[in-house]
Order: structure tokens, then C-alpha cells, then sequence
């Protein structure tokens, strides 16, 4: 039994091709997929998608209208393009797109896992697409009529978070000049995904503990627990094991949500998902009056020798400046590939760079504001040998907002040794 849908004449003229593309759609079986089809078959009526496979002497993916159809003309079905032009062309919009067998078992775990109720945690580095993730768990899941909704919890101001997760009554604080029920029970029904979770303050993790133990909510300024129901999912960009370890997570809320970890590999561990992943991102950046640039099989090998510090993002950038430089051409070339400079604010060795005494090029504000505040930190931190509570407190920040500007320089490729709690 086949994953994919297609004519007869598709499995005479394309086997080679399909039946690569059918091994990979068949390891999730993600639902329905577009028909494929051939020029010569009837016309697909209504509103479903369709690919019509071309063989010729060039390469090109086409949109047929702005309804999911497709027009893939390839020359050599055992080309890693065609195939991943396929893929692409077959994902909907915002679903997850894979070809790494790891990949591919992590979607075939996560839509079981949909069938259930049980809370997931999703671990990975940031930029590997754990939002999306946590959206087909939820569009795979019974609720996936209800309401899916995403909160950062690195991006809400702390002293506000508890009031937009929990909600608050009238009146509850200065300020508060209407009442509103909050996250949880704006997803009431669906799928509530709290992302960076390590980054949620230790008193309001018991009160996050008790929501998801009682299934009951008490807002700011009320005194009566209202029931909700909503599944869980969260996800962190960092070892919960180490922060529960430090005290900066607490261990029954940790154990509370890892019943089962899902855990997302950077991207240049998973290199079959980059090719898939590049044109779908041409697809979605391409504006639909115009034809898509298909990506040159050497700017695919280019790709996938990057090392991506940024993962998808990463990519989904180079991807956005490709189609910019390579506009009004019916390829991406290696020419068109630019990736992102390396954001280090100082060396990987930890030492600071000494001034320039001539500099060729115009300094950019940001780029001293930044070096400015690098410096004060990691002194601040040499000062208080690494103490991040210390460090805090004299620079007059919460130790939230120095573990985040510390995370930052670790993704900028400092190392931040010594920093202790």
C-alpha cells in the first residue's frame, strides 16, 4: 500500500521518482496528500491539491493557482532537487517537512503521541522548529478543532506573566481596568504551548504545577478555581535536567511535564532535511505572481556543508536573501548563497578585543551598544566570581533577563565559563 495518490500513467512514467518520495511521505502518515498526476490525466476537480510530474530537460517547480497545485518538471529523478521540490510541493502549509530517518521516526512519535492525552516536552536548540512540531501534535490530536495557542514565556514581561497565563479579575491590580480569562482559558478545549519554559520564574512554576495537577485555574483577584481543559506542551531550549540540578527548575513540575520528551537535533545533524526545508521556503517566500527559482543541485551541496548555528532560521535567512539576489533568474546558484556572518560579540577564547585604533569601516551603533554591554557583563561576572545572583544585582537586573543576555552570548559562540548561580 502507497502513501501518496497517484494516476497509472504517474506510475509508469515517474516510478523512480514517486517511490522515493513515497518512502519518505509513508514513515508519517500525515493524512491526505495531493494527487499526482500526469498532463495527459483528466483534471482534478474542486478544491483538493494536485503535482502534475513532467520529465524534460530542465528543472522547474511552477504554481498551477494558489490552491495547493503544482507543475514539477524535472530531468533526472534520482537528483536530491527533484526529490526535494516534491516534498515540498506536497507539505501543507506550516506542516512539518522532512527527510532524515530521525526526523522522520521523531513525526511518526509525535502523531501518536497526538492520539493521546498525556503532556509532551519538546527539547531541542533554538530555531528547530519545535513550534511546529507542537502544532501537529496538536492538528493530529482529537482537539484539533480547538483553539492552539502559543505563549513565550521569555517574552512576557515576568511581572505580568501570571496575569496572562492564569487571567485576572477587574480591579485585581493598578491597572487592570477590565478583567481577562488569560491563556489557559483562551485555549480551553485545544493546546496550550508554553515555549522556553525554563525561563518561567520558580513561584509561578507551582502555581503552573497546580494548573496541570488540578486541571483549575484561580485568576488575580478571584478566590473560585475555574476548570480548564487543555492539553500542555512545552518546550525549552536548554538541559531542564541541569537547571532542575542548579534550582533554577523545579523537579515535580519538570517530571510533571516529561512524561514523554520529544527532542529536536540542530539542523546540521539532520542534513537530508535542509534540501526539503530550502524549497519550501522558496515556496513560502516567493511571491505567488512570480515563478519559483529552482535551487541548483551545487547551491544544495553548499547548504548542507554549512554548519547553521541559527538551524532554520539560519536557513530560512539565507534562503529569503537567495531568492533576492537571484530574482529574475530561473535559478539559485552558489552565487546566491550568503550566509549569516557569525554574531560574536568576542572571541570563542573569552578574551575581549582591544579597541581598533583605525577602523576602515563606519562603526554601526548597535554593534558598540552591543560590544558595550558584552563587556560590562562578563566583568561584572569575572567580578563576582561567576555568581549570576551577584552579577544581577549589582548590574540592576532580574537574573531572568542575565540568563537570557547570557544564553545570547552563547549562541553568538561565547563561551561563558564559570557562571554559577
Amino acid at each position: 500500500m502507497t502513501a501518496l495518490a497517484f494516476s497509472d500513467s504517474v506510475a509508469r512514467l515517474h516510478a523512480p521518482l514517486v517511490q522515493r518520495a513515497d518512502a519518505i511521505v509513508g514513515a508519517v502518515a500525515a493524512g491526505r496528500t495531493p494527487l499526482l498526476r500526469t498532463a495527459s490525466d483528466p483534471a482534478v476537480q474542486g478544491p483538493g491539491g494536485c503535482i502534475t510530474l513532467e520529465r524534460a530537460g530542465h528543472d522547474r517547480l511552477r504554481r498551477d493557482d494558489g490552491r495547493g497545485r503544482f507543475t514539477l518538471t524535472y530531468r533526472d529523478p534520482a537528483s536530491p532537487a527533484a526529490l526535494a521540490a516534491l516534498l515540498a510541493a506536497l507539505a501543507p502549509p506550516g506542516a512539518p517537512i522532512a527527510a532524515d530517518p530521525e526526523s522522520l521516526s521523531i513525526l511518526a512519535l509525535a502523531e501518536r503521541l497526538a492520539a493521546s492525552e498525556i503532556p509532551v516536552l519538546i527539547n531541542g536548540p533554538t530555531g528547530t522548529g519545535k513550534e511546529v512540531l507542537s502544532r501537529f501534535i496538536h492538528d493530529h490530536s482529537p482537539r484539533r478543532a480547538g483553539p492552539f495557542v502559543a505563549v513565550n514565556c521569555a517574552a512576557m514581561p515576568e511581572a505580568m506573566l501570571e496575569a496572562l497565563l492564569f487571567g485576572h479579575q477587574k480591579g485585581a491590580f493598578t491597572g487592570a481596568t477590565n478583567a481577562n480569562e488569560g491563556f489557559f482559558r483562551a485555549a480551553d478545549g485545544g493546546t496550550l504551548l508554553l515555549d522556553e519554559i525554563a525561563e518561567m520564574p520558580l513561584a509561578l512554576q507551582a502555581k503552573l504545577l497546580r494548573a496541570l495537577q488540578e486541571g483549575e485555574v484561580v485568576p488575580i483577584g478571584s478566590t473560585q478555581p475555574i476548570k480548564v481543559d487543555v492539553r500542555v506542551i512545552a518546550c525549552a531550549n536548554r538541559d531542564l535536567p541541569t537547571e532542575v540540578a542548579e534550582g533554577r527548575f523545579r523537579a515535580d513540575l519538570y517530571y510533571r511535564l516529561n512524561v514523554f520528551p520529544l527532542s529536536l537535533r540542530p539542523l546540521r545533524d539532520r542534513a537530508e532535511d535542509i534540501a526539503p526545508l530550502a524549497f519550501a521556503l522558496a515556496l513560502r517566500h516567493t511571491p505567488a505572481s512570480r515563478p519559483v527559482p529552482w535551487i541548483s543541485e551545487s547551491a544544495l551541496a553548499m547548504l548542507k556543508l554549512h554548519g547553521w548555528p541559527g538551524n532554520v532560521r539560519e536557513l530560512e535567512n539565507v534562503i529569503r536573501r537567495a531568492l533576492l539576489l537571484a530574482e529574475g533568474k530561473d535559478e539559485v546558484t552558489p552565487a546566491d548563497i550568503v550566509f549569516d556572518s557569525p554574531a560574536r560579540l568576542v572571541p570563542a577564547d573569552g578574551a575581549l578585543p582591544a579597541p581598533a585604533a583605525q577602523s576602515t569601516a563606519p562603526a554601526r551603533l548597535s554593534n558598540i551598544v552591543q560590544l558595550s554591554e558584552a563587556r560590562a557583563i562578563m566583568e561584572t561576572l569575572e567580578a563576582c566570581g561567576g555568581s549570576r545572583v551577584a552579577a544581577a544585582r549589582q548590574l540592576g537586573i532580574s537574573e531572568r533577563t542575565l540568563r537570557y543576555r547570557l544564553a545570547s552570548f552563547r549562541e553568538a559562540g561565547l563561551a561563558v565559563a564559570g557562571a554559577r548561580r
